[in-house]
């Protein structure tokens, strides 16, 4: 068929993810530069027989962006395109990267309420897969949407929200991309906002032992764990106002008392991020991946190796870290209160593994919300993330973690590693026929399916089949 310019595909190329996870060779590679080329693109799939996924910067640990079909590259679709200071709405194309939009927002004197630790996602991409950062008292990257503007199977576009579409609006926010391409985001946002810091190791005894009060008291807490050390890297951020940043500046009700906070210096930065976190720590990975039984021994020094750190800066400087050293990852939801199970098991049953674990088990929390595919749907949620790095064998470590949270509810990131199926998904999430409902009457053809979709959602149905 004859296509429009505006929906000309650029030659095959494979498509690859950050981890070196998944791999694709779409048949058609596009690059639409307006919303009215997403759409051609899309009516022009349709015609030809293709599946369409929206390619984001493939920082998903899954297939779920993988396709045969055609691959909407939106790295051109990108920018804020209306906001309102005084509201705090703003609308963002679905291309634009975090570390794109967080500098945009800076300009406006606007920031994201929360983020996660990596910003080289695309917004839509972060959204459709649950990315969320920590704090006890708030929720995931979808908590912050007001409205979203898609493009739908038969290449039509709708708007929907809370109030306009809401079953639409309560499926699209984490949706995977199975309803249809996003196009533009409107954000709830803040004004900008300092973070006090205050990092430093603390026994994992007295961590678990603390894990509530430290949970409440911080604005945003989190820790790492070495699996073979006795010692955890604590984090705990604080909110200042944008005039509180300097000497004076005092951290947030679970720092120390009386400890100054000051933005980090250059030097300090690239010293701490860049060569003891990145350059230093992926020199002892490579070592552990050439001689795996020193595995035990170099995360051990890596745990007693952990320094203390007080700084101030603008919040997404300091919830954003550089991750340089590459791994595989996989993490579960669950509920709060089961996290020291979690963690028990794990402390208990990691060092019997054949093949030994060289990265940090990272642990987060957030609030509850209402978001249907959301892991924290229902329930205050505490996120455990194990890792491995990469060329080191990792499944029979990530089987036992599934079989650790399988028996507490634990519930996958959906842009991580993990097995579950229709069933097991069916079973941890109240709202998930519901969503297979909508996404059976938007997309009925599973124009927007590949083979990650059908793992965890299986085919659409027609919505009389639907109870």
């Amino acid at each position: 068929m004859k296509r429009s310019a505006a929906a000309a595909a650029s030659a095959p190329r494979t498509w690859r993810n950050w981890a070196g996870t998944a791999t694709a060779l779409p048949a058609r590679w596009c690059q639409p530069r307006t919303e009215a080329e997403i759409s051609a693109a899309v009516k022009d799939a349709a015609a030809d027989g293709l599946p369409v996924r929206a390619l984001g910067s493939g920082h998903s640990f899954t297939s779920a962006a993988a396709t045969a079909g055609v691959a909407l590259d939106l790295s051109r679709w990108t920018g804020i395109t209306a906001a309102d200071t005084q509201t705090g709405l703003v609308t963002v194309r679905s291309g634009t990267t975090l570390q794109a939009l967080n500098a945009e927002l800076g300009r406006l004197g606007l920031a994201m309420a929360n983020l996660g630790d990596i910003d080289a996602q695309t917004l839509a991409g972060a959204l459709s897969t649950g990315t969320h950062g920590t704090g006890a008292r708030l929720g995931g990257l979808a908590t912050q949407v007001e409205a979203l503007d898609l493009v739908l199977a038969d290449g039509s576009p709708a708007t929907c929200s809370a109030a306009s579409r809401p079953e639409l609006f309560a499926a699209a926010r984490i949706g995977l991309g199975a309803l249809g391409v996003i196009t533009t985001v409107t954000l709830r946002c803040v004004p900008s906002f300092m973070l006090a810091a205050d990092e430093r190791p603390v026994p994992v005894d007295q961590v678990l032992e603390q894990f509530d009060s430290l949970a409440d008291a911080n604005d945003h807490f989190e820790f790492y764990w070495f699996p073979y050390g006795r010692q955890a890297l604590v984090k705990r951020n604080n909110r200042l106002s944008l005039g509180d940043r300097g000497p004076n500046a005092l951290g947030g009700p679970g720092s120390p008392p009386g400890r100054a906070v000051a933005a980090m210096p250059g030097w300090r930065r690239f010293w701490e991020f860049e060569v003891m976190e990145n350059a230093a720590f992926g020199t002892l990975c490579r070592l552990g991946r050439a001689r795996p039984p020193l595995i035990p021994a170099l995360n051990r020094l890596s745990s007693a190796a952990l320094s203390s750190r007080s700084y101030a800066d603008v919040s997404h400087r300091v919830f954003v870290t550089p991750r340089r050293v590459r791994f595989v990852e996989s993490e579960y939801a669950v509920p709060r209160e089961s996290l020291l199970h979690v963690l028990g098991e794990l402390r208990r049953q990691v060092p019997r593994l054949a093949d030994p674990v060289m990265f940090p088990v990272e642990v987060r929390v957030a609030a509850a919300d209402d978001i249907w595919l959301s892991t924290a749907y229902g329930r205050d949620t505490a996120y455990v993330a194990i890792h491995q790095y990469t060329g080191l064998p990792y499944r029979s470590y990530f089987d036992l973690f599934e079989s650790i949270v399988a028996g507490v509810g634990g519930r996958p990131h959906w842009g991580k590693m993990h097995t579950l199926g229709t069933e097991r998904l069916r079973a941890l999430y109240p709202r998930y026929d519901e969503f297979r409902r909508v996404r059976a009457e938007v997309d009925p053809e599973a124009r927007f399916g590949n083979a990650y979709l059908t793992q965890v959602l299986g085919a659409p149905r027609l919505p009389a089949d639907f109870p």
